[in-house]
């Protein structure tokens, strides 16, 4: 069987919705899996997606690209005061977080912080695809950028994107050169469930792989060269006693 390579939105501490795609997808060991980032804050498995990630490593090829919210528990856990705000990181999940581990060890701590701290900010590929949680600024390029974090905490990447005229030409003047840089970006961070939508969206040449799992949604897995994909349960059910980031 040729390897395939699935690329996963934001998880947000839904390890048992992580489960689901993987079985519907029917991932094996010789495939690539590129994770989109935010795999903590809005549910109560937080620490157990980190771990989970680590030892899945170990078995096949995986990319990590750090989200927003990988960073912000990093912060927390190294208590990193520095552009850190603790009231609004609870207001915005990581309040869940912080409750799941009250338990864990400080050896498990330890190890998750060195996997946060190993996070890509984006994974360029042979066929120049890009795979980044949120975007990039400048129109020369990830490579170009300057502000870093906006690797994980852009939105107007994927504004541009909704925005962009259709009947626009890649000739004309005016077409955004963010968007002719690249054969496809992936991205995270801004659920579709935004514009009313419950799948992965692709607009121009950006794919969005936010299907809203930190609220009402599903979490989502593509093959990136099929662009089929598989869903879990929306989030809610899987965890009816929790709130997630609603």
């Amino acid at each position: 069987m040729i390897p395939k390579t699935f690329v996963i939105g934001d998880i947000h501490g839904g390890l048992k919705a992580l489960f689901q795609v993987l079985e519907r997808a029917k991932v094996s060991k010789n495939d690539t899996l590129i994770f989109l980032g935010d795999f903590v804050d809005g549910w109560s498995e937080s620490p157990a997606v980190l771990d989970f990630l680590i030892a899945l490593k170990e078995k096949q090829n995986c990319i990590f690209i750090r989200g927003n919210h990988d960073d912000l528990l990093l912060k927390w856990l190294r208590k990193d005061n520095e552009g850190f705000n603790e009231r609004m990181w609870f207001n915005h999940g990581g309040e869940a977080s912080a409750l799941s581990y009250q338990n864990i060890e400080n050896s498990t701590k330890e190890k998750h912080i060195q996997f946060l701290l190993s996070l890509q900010d984006y994974h360029l590929d042979d066929e120049n695809r890009l795979f980044i949680h949120a975007g990039f600024t400048n129109v020369r390029g990830v490579t170009h950028e300057f502000f870093t974090p906006l690797f994980y905490w852009d939105r107007s990447l994927w504004e541009t994107a909704l925005a962009l005229d259709k009947q626009l030409s890649k000739d004309a003047l005016t077409y955004p050169n963010r968007l002719k840089m690249y054969k496809e970006i992936y991205i995270g961070h801004t659920p579709v469930t935004k514009i009313d939508e419950t799948i992965p969206i692709n607009k121009a040449c950006v794919w969005n792989v936010d299907t809203g799992a930190a609220f009402k949604g599903k979490l989502s897995i593509i093959d990136v060269a099929t662009k089929e994909f598989w869903q879990s349960d929306n989030l809610p059910d899987l965890y009816p006693n929790e709130k997630g980031r609603n």
